[in-house]
């Protein structure tokens, strides 16, 4: 059975290979887990419409990485004794204040904080925009005043 792979399959394939497999496995797993479509016109229209689609957004990406690569943003946070926050900074506040102060939209689940913040101080902080785009930028995080 020919088939063209919609997403990459570890050992077998990657995404837009046309391969034989053995019938059973592309019936009863890879075209009902939706990996994979029996090869025709259609499918491989919509497969280089795929690809055409994921150029595109990679270019965006190197475009937004540049954008972001450097960047410095400060959040006010009320502290304690010992500068300990009140709570913490998480990546949906970084998402929101880099939007405010910059425009650019991140989704926070790109942002990579290995835990949420909870010191005032300066971090380097990384996002993921696509396998190998990791631009980096500074979180200073600030003592609020308090009237």
């Amino acid at each position: 059975m020919k088939v063209i792979f919609v997403e990459d399959v570890p050992k077998v394939a990657r995404a837009g290979e046309i391969k034989e497999v053995a019938d059973g496995y592309g019936r009863n797993f890879l075209i009902p887990q939706k990996l994979a479509l029996l090869v025709s016109s259609a499918a491989t229209s919509m497969i280089e419409a795929q690809r055409r689609q994921k150029a595109q957004t990679g270019t965006e990406s190197v475009v937004l990485a540049n954008q972001l690569e450097g960047r410095e943003i400060v959040l006010k946070a009320r502290a304690g004794a010992k500068e300990r926050l009140h709570g913490a900074v998480t990546s949906a506040d970084i998402a929101s204040e880099l939007q405010k102060s910059t425009g650019i939209v991140v989704d926070k689940r790109k942002i990579e904080l290995a835990e949420p913040i909870h010191q005032l101080g300066s971090y380097e902080v990384a996002i993921r925009l696509g396998k190998d785009m990791i631009p980096k930028i500074r979180v200073t995080v600030t003592e609020e005043e308090t009237s």
